[in-house]
């Protein structure tokens, strides 16, 4: 193995500002590290890149020397790797032509992404040179994960915070999960031991359509504070 011999000081290291929640809502998921590299090199390389809107060709990826050395060469990974990507939401595919030749595009999976697949589709934005054709089967709109939801609705998610979240995932379908944490924003109760509360009453009392089995008359934040575990509940 090499030694790397570490990072220069200064002002000659260049950074790629990476998304907070790549590190817990993806990262602890990938499991194909050719995934993983492709992922990093296409948010570095999006990240470097100027104008708008920010997206790479499948030939700039095939063409990166680096990346390609990470992949031992081989293409096969590489569309393996981008495959993957797609499929679980962290990039986004189009497919372009240009003098009828086709050839996919890429571009990460957050707003100004997603913004730009749509516009392209719609005709609204042109590409020079480009012309849209049919997106790669992936999800432009996906649904929030629960670690995104959570920071986007309640707070800042701290590692034990994901640790919690992680142990109701086990416990809890993902849609009593997404209710408890919209629970928690109706009544302005943003934490997490609140969410857990209610996440645990319905386990005890059930739901039926949204609601409570017993005392389903009971309205507002203080049926979740005067029941049985009420004393746990934050306000």
């Amino acid at each position: 193995m090499m030694q790397f011999q570490g990072f220069p000081s200064g002002g000659k290291v260049k950074y790629t500002a990476v998304p907070d929640v790549f590190f817990s809502a993806v990262l602890p998921h990938i499991t194909d590290i050719n995934e993983l590299k492709v992922t990093l090199h296409l948010m570095a390389a999006l990240y470097s890149r100027k104008g708008y809107p920010r997206f790479l060709r499948y030939s700039e990826l095939k063409g990166d020397a680096v990346m390609m050395q990470g992949l031992k060469g081989s293409e096969e990974a590489l569309q393996d790797a981008l495959k993957k990507a797609i499929e679980r939401g962290t990039i986004l595919s189009l497919a372009v032509e240009k003098e009828k030749v086709s050839e996919d595009i890429y571009f990460l999976n957050d707003v100004p992404g997603r913004q730009a697949v749509d516009k392209i589709k719609s005709g609204e934005l042109e590409l020079a040179g480009l012309k849209a054709g049919e997106s790669v089967p992936g999800p432009s709109e996906p649904l929030p994960d629960i670690f995104t939801l959570y920071e986007q609705n309640i707070g800042m998610l701290t590692p034990m915070i994901a640790d919690e979240i992680r142990d109701a995932e086990k416990l809890y379908p993902e849609s009593w999960i997404r209710d408890a944490v919209k629970e928690a924003v109706l009544h302005n109760k943003r934490n997490i031991k609140y969410i857990s509360r209610i996440l645990q009453n319905w386990s005890i009392e059930g739901r039926s359509d949204g609601t409570y089995q017993r005392d389903s008359k009971a309205t507002g934040p203080d049926k979740y504070i005067k029941g049985k575990y009420g004393h746990m509940v934050r306000r």
